[in-house]
């Protein structure tokens, strides 16, 4: 209700997947037709089975209306550059027009103007050009999207809208507010509880299967891949199954990386086994809000072990203590305890993606170690420093998984070289009792 009463003359509305939202804009649209407050609208969407879909919505609303429509399938409006459109005309002689992307469909044309899934057009500004001058005369403007990463236009659009640079109503409708305000009451077709309509949720989450689409499609957040530190590309090239083994069964040269927390944050032990130069996991331990007690009975275990060569652990805050404990224990040579600070973070992240680019460090192909891994963002400040961070989340602490391999690696920096044994040559004392 709240973009129906809404009569600004520019609307862009930031919107999950699957809430209604074209299905609304279509009323919109054939009330102002019927009502005669525009000549014609001119809608355009990603691909042409959306503009099939609005049309049939915008027929079922003709018949609410109880007004004579005549619908003329789709036509060809411009011979000469081949666009086609799908029409219906009501008998006061409004059109709706729902366009194929192409821009050139909005060219010499006037009356409302719906761009739907704008973020996901393929010539976003020559389809804004061409569509902006229909308004020209006081005709309203839609923009409807879900979110396609921070570089598309629609993002810009709502970039300036956000700073107050264009003056246009601004209206966002997450997955959460949807489910608030009665979305699946709808899908179950009665009222359902608050237990009901999290665990919903909480189901449609876990099936996205990864957060970069959990973000975007449903809770209206643009994740910008190019600040991505690990893009998911590259994570896949390195991520192999059946990797991880008992430390019991190591041959190699184990190293251990250590990222310590408490409640938010999760203690992450990562071990890697070595040959030559190259790195595999095989233990990926995580330890959520666990006594820092019994962290260290677990950690200890594992610094026992025969292969151990050296684990770099997190000594930064809640680490310290556990981080001292364990270099007197076992020793400045096997343990070394890192301060995270913005020089060591960020020789720590390159050291990481450095194994990554060189495909010199394998990981297990799980879905929790994958997002952690791609959490990361690149960001420089204003004083134009580099800083590494992540949001936390209550799955992935925060990049807790991405530190403690980084850690790691960190810890297994020396280049291998093999070791050459080599023999002095006999000392000849013969030749000092010659010819004696």
């Amino acid at each position: 209700m709240r973009w129906l009463e809404d009569n600004s003359k520019v609307k862009i509305w930031e919107k999950s997947r699957r809430i209604g939202a074209t299905y609304v804009q279509s009323y919109e649209d054939v009330r102002d037709c019927v009502y005669k407050r525009v000549p014609a609208v001119w809608f355009s969407s990603a691909d042409e089975s959306a503009a099939r879909e609005y049309i049939d919505y915008c027929e079922q609303w003709a018949k609410l209306f109880d007004t004579a429509t005549k619908s003329y399938g789709e036509v060809i409006i411009d011979v000469e550059k081949d666009i086609k459109a799908y029409v219906i005309e009501f008998k006061n002689g409004c059109k709706i027009n729902a366009l194929s992307s192409n821009p050139k469909g909005f060219r010499s044309k006037g009356g409302k103007v719906v761009l739907d899934e704008f973020a996901f057009h393929k010539s976003a500004m020559e389809l804004w050009k061409a569509a902006r001058p229909c308004i020209t005369w006081g005709y309203p403007l839609r923009i409807l999207s879900t979110h396609n990463g921070q570089n598309c236009l629609y993002y810009k659009f709502l970039d300036q809208v956000m700073k107050h640079k264009l003056n246009w109503s601004h209206h966002k409708v997450p997955i959460q507010l949807a489910v608030e305000e009665g979305l699946v009451d709808k899908i179950y077709g009665r009222e359902t509880t608050p237990e009901e309509r999290q665990e919903w949720l909480d189901e449609v989450c876990r099936d996205c299967f990864d957060d970069y689409t959990w973000f975007q499609e449903y809770c209206c957040i643009a994740i910008d891949e190019a600040c991505a530190f690990l893009p998911y590309d590259l994570i896949a090239t390195c991520e192999k199954t059946d990797i991880l083994k008992p430390l019991e069964d190591i041959q190699g040269d184990l190293y251990v990386g250590i990222d310590i927390g408490r409640r938010k944050d999760l203690t992450v032990i990562w071990c890697v086994e070595r040959f030559e130069n190259v790195k595999y996991t095989r233990m990926v331990k995580v330890l959520e809000k666990t006594p820092f007690h019994i962290q260290y009975e677990i950690i200890s275990e594992i610094l026992k072990h025969p292969k151990l060569r050296r684990c770099c652990i997190d000594s930064t805050g809640l680490g310290m203590q556990l981080a001292e404990q364990a270099v007197r224990d076992f020793g400045q040579y096997r343990v070394e305890a890192v301060m995270f600070t913005n020089q060591s973070k960020e020789e720590m992240a390159y050291n990481l993606r450095t194994n990554f680019e060189d495909k010199s460090v394998f990981i297990p192909a799980e879905h929790d170690i994958r997002e952690d891994l791609h959490s990361i963002r690149k960001v420089t400040t204003k004083a134009g420093n580099i800083r590494f961070d992540a949001e936390t989340s209550e799955v992935n602490g925060h990049a807790d998984r991405f530190w403690a391999l980084a850690l790691a690696l960190i810890s297994c920096s020396t280049p291998y070289s093999p070791v050459d044994i080599t023999t002095r040559k006999k000392y000849e004392t013969l030749k000092m009792t010659e010819a004696f």
